[in-house]
């Protein structure tokens, strides 16, 4: 049997997509096999980090810019002016055949994401992502709900963790800039929009500048400036894609100015204060920024052979949006991890298996080929318990995986590294 290795080798199945769901979940053991899902963006400089080849940082074409992301379990479309129309969207491989991840959970709705996440929200409301650039990118927010609301969007919280697997060069900028130094007032804000178009705005000498380090991450509440440094971040998030760059000259680049309000109301675009107002001004001055926001691995679970560390955790505001774990399992050996809800898994090292499924870490890949490192679990499976086996005899299996909101009421509070 010839087993299809790109996409052009797949056709797209548009009808009866519950039976190829089906069909496939008992042949894989509860888990939809998914293949790559590249994005670019036309502001930014890839890093070269995420195990896509050389050749295909512009598989889009110059114009839209160079693959710098690599989506997760995602439902949500890229904001990306002139894109493909599904581009951001995971597919399923089923086969010889493929259709988007949000047409299977369209179809099949509680049975892959879970009771509660389908009575709520009626779709699956998070993704993530690899986020993997050379420099640092313009000091920007993501708009509350509240906010988005006003453009028909949604709002985004966000979080980081730095995956040592995609971190062996730390880049040009390995430091993030996030909030303002506390005092500063809103008159030196307002002068650093009014000056846009005169040269560099310098709000980033508002701000404060942290280190960033692999194994490490952030938990990053909406309406808070962050400048994103050099280390390749995964990125658990809300399935939003709005923004507002404050920046407008970065490492010698313009950024345009309709990057500050393209998810603003169009009659508030010059209006100086509603801009201003968009920024949570208590949170991006918080004297003790770094304890409410700055993550570090907790144990979940250790055993023999394995151990499943907690890398997102948290809340903003009071409410979970979003958890995130690293399976990693030792050579030769096998665990099986239960989970209280569906999840997205990405592999960043080695080799092994998950339930049937075959999981392969890429070396390298080019823009159209299949891979063996990524799937969704449905909630059913994660419930009952999926099997991990590694089967390499040298290198440990390491695994990402993330889950939707209000999964996980025994995650960590923000802060619990300190007390392991």
């Amino acid at each position: 049997m010839n087993h299809p290795k790109i996409v052009q080798d797949l056709t797209t199945r548009t009808a009866d997509i519950r039976t190829a769901v089906d069909a496939h979940l008992e042949e894989t053991g509860g888990l939809l096999r998914l293949s790559p899902t590249w994005v670019p963006r036309s502001f930014l400089q890839p890093g070269l980090r995420i195990k896509l080849h050389p050749d295909d940082t512009y598989a889009y074409g110059l114009s839209r810019g160079g693959i710098d992301e690599r989506w997760f379990g995602s439902t949500t479309e890229t904001a990306n002016e002139g894109r493909d129309a599904d581009e951001g969207l995971s597919y399923v491989v089923v086969g010889s055949e493929r259709f988007t991840l949000r047409e299977a959970i369209a179809e099949c709705g509680a049975d892959i994401v879970g009771e509660a996440i389908w009575g709520k929200y009626s779709k699956w409301p998070v993704y993530s992502k690899f986020f993997d650039n050379m420099g640092p990118i313009p000091h920007h927010m993501h708009q509350n709900a509240e906010q988005a609301a006003l453009v028909g969007q949604e709002g985004k919280p966000e979080s980081y963790y730095f995956p040592p697997q995609h971190n062996n060069v730390g880049n040009n900028f390995p430091y993030t800039f996030m909030g303002f130094e506390p005092g500063t007032t809103r008159d030196q804000v307002r002068k650093c929009i009014e000056n846009w178009h005169k040269g560099d705005n310098k709000i980033l000498a508002l701000s404060k500048a942290y280190k960033l380090e692999p194994g490490t991450g952030w938990l990053i509440d909406p309406c808070i400036l962050h400048a994103p440094g050099s280390l390749c971040t995964y990125e658990p998030q809300w399935g939003s894609d709005v923004f507002g760059m404050y920046q407008n000259l970065v490492e010698g680049r313009e950024v345009p100015r309709s990057l500050l309000v393209k998810d603003m109301p169009q009659d508030k675009w010059q209006d100086i204060d509603f801009i201003i107002d968009q920024l949570d001004w208590e949170k991006n001055t918080d004297p003790h920024f770094k304890d409410h926001h700055y993550l570090e691995p907790v144990t979940s679970e250790k055993g023999e052979g394995y151990h499943d560390k907690w890398i997102v955790y948290g809340k903003v505001d009071g409410f979970q949006y979003f958890t995130a774990k690293e399976l990693t399992v030792e050579p030769g050996q096998s665990v099986t991890i239960k989970d209280k809800g569906a999840y997205s898994l990405i592999v960043v090292q080695g080799e092994g298996r998950a339930n049937k499924l075959r999981l392969s870490c890429p070396k390298l890949l080019r823009f159209n080929e299949l891979s063996e490192d990524e799937f969704f679990c449905i909630e059913s499976a994660a419930r009952e318990g999926v099997a991990f086996e590694n089967t390499s005899a040298t290198e440990p299996l390491v695994c990402l995986r993330y889950f939707g909101p209000e999964v996980n009421p025994d995650a960590p509070a923000m802060g619990a590294h300190k007390t392991q």
